[in-house]
């Protein structure tokens, strides 16, 4: 009747056992086939080995016969297809979104390909033999060429066009031979460029502290401030409230950049639902959407400039906003160069080479 029992009278004791209907019937009669076929591969595979190494030795190909045998690939059936299928598909998705800077590579992996608990363990591991790899790489550079070598920081737009130039003026003039590389981009991606590897130092005010392979440093606090075209009703006005700059239309950061968080939150505790007409990547796009007198904006108070910015006007507002801290991350376990500690020397006396070694590598003597 068929290569598969699928009642009583083909030996099965429960006519029901395995079986959902005709899906379940057809899964069972293939499977059944599957070691039929297998049962008649086992039966032929150890003459065709003998004739094939014959054939061999006929043709005049000396190969010893002892150091291979003939095997058949097991019949492929309907769950292995899909199997295939279906990695074939995962593998295709992975490489298409593996080229996207913003997207953990990590949580790729898992989503796409399936990858369990001990494979994120194996990966851990891996990273951590990789970042060892190029920290001895580093180690090697740092004695035979201290002054030689590059520097990548990265760092959103604020603080690379407001907070670094006169540091970065400063380590130039101290180590001219040192490539210095300065990646823009959201606190996001410059967590994703530490964590890689691909960035030494990291500079934001978002995120950036809350992650756990990240060691992170207090560079500098900060507030946001008030800016209006010159002439606008709010010019001169002295203790200018929320409720007042609520009544027009706002300006100011991107969700997730420059402390929009803290701007959010000020608005919501007066139960203020601001009207924010446009929202930026960098203060300088939101300067010159007000400087059109498109809506008031709200920037980091270091962004405006006086003597440049003589279009606008500065509204004392320290006391409507909470401050913000703007945090400077390394990786752990990460090897920085020597020119490296006086980067951050520069950007904050109280970062010195001791406690910044002593806090990346804590299991390290700090002296060694």
């Amino acid at each position: 009747a068929s290569y598969l029992p699928t009642g009583l009278d083909d030996g099965t004791s429960n006519p029901n056992t395995f079986s959902d209907g005709r899906v379940g019937t057809a899964l069972i009669q293939e499977w059944r086939f599957n070691q039929y076929c297998m049962r008649l591969q086992r039966m032929v595979v150890e003459k065709l080995d003998q004739e094939f190494k014959m054939f061999l030795r006929w043709r005049g190909f000396n190969i010893d016969a002892g150091i291979f045998d003939i095997s058949l690939c097991e019949p492929q059936n309907f769950a292995s297809y899909r199997q295939s299928e279906l990695d074939t598909t995962r593998i295709a998705a992975f490489t298409q979104l593996g080229q996207l800077p913003y997207m953990s590579k990590r949580f790729m992996m898992q989503r796409f390909l399936g990858l369990t608990d001990p494979g994120k363990e194996l990966i851990q591991i891996a990273e951590r033999m990789l970042l060892d790899a190029k920290n001895i790489k580093k180690l090697a550079d740092q004695f035979s060429q201290s002054d030689h070598g590059q520097l990548t920081i990265a760092t959103t737009h604020t603080q690379a066009r407001y907070a670094l130039p006169e540091v970065i003026r400063q380590f130039k003039n101290a180590f001219p031979k040192v490539h210095l590389a300065i990646h823009q981009g959201s606190p996001n991606e410059i967590v994703e460029m530490l964590k890689k590897g691909e960035a030494d130092i990291g500079i934001a005010t978002e995120s950036i502290s809350q992650i756990a392979e990240l060691v992170t440093f207090s560079f500098y606090n900060w507030h946001h401030a008030i800016i209006v075209p010159k002439g606008h009703a709010l010019e001169n006005k002295k203790d200018v409230t929320l409720e007042e700059i609520a009544e027009y239309p706002l300006v100011t950061y991107h969700e997730g950049f420059t402390g929009r968080k803290s701007i959010d939150e000020a608005f919501h505790k007066k139960n203020l639902s601001p009207d924010i007409v446009i929202s930026a990547l960098d203060a300088d796009v939101i300067k010159t959407y007000v400087e059109l007198d498109l809506g008031i904006g709200i920037i980091a108070s270091m962004a405006y400039q006086k003597d440049r910015d003589t279009k606008l006007s500065l509204i004392d507002s320290e006391n409507l906003f909470s401050n913000n801290t703007t945090h400077i991350a390394i990786r752990q376990g990460h090897y920085l160069r020597g020119y490296a500690y006086k980067f951050l020397e520069l950007c904050s006396k109280d970062l010195s080479e001791a406690k910044i070694k002593s806090a990346i590598n804590p299991s390290i003597d700090s002296d060694i």
